[in-house]
């Protein structure tokens, strides 16, 4: 599976514990990443500084459902 265009709920759902840049201690589960874009994009997908909790985060249908919505209900029960 690819992620799916204007989703980002892998941004918003989840906490991240590790570094972001900006976000030095990371992020709490179900705020947005500030590096996410209006269009719910990632600003820093191909930058290095990544994390590689989000670079190493698959897309699956077990886990993104079947839209943006179902995403981000399943990665906020998973949390």
């Amino acid at each position: 599976m690819k992620c799916r265009p204007g989703c980002g709920a892998c941004c918003i759902a989840p906490s991240i514990s590790s570094p972001i840049p900006g976000m030095p201690n990371g992020k709490p589960a179900g705020v947005p990443c500030i590096h996410l874009t209006d269009d719910f994009q990632c600003a820093i997908f191909h930058s290095p500084d990544r994390p590689a909790v989000c670079a190493g985060f698959m897309p699956e249908e077990i886990i993104c459902g079947k839209d943006r919505l179902d995403a981000l209900k399943i990665l906020a029960e998973l949390e």
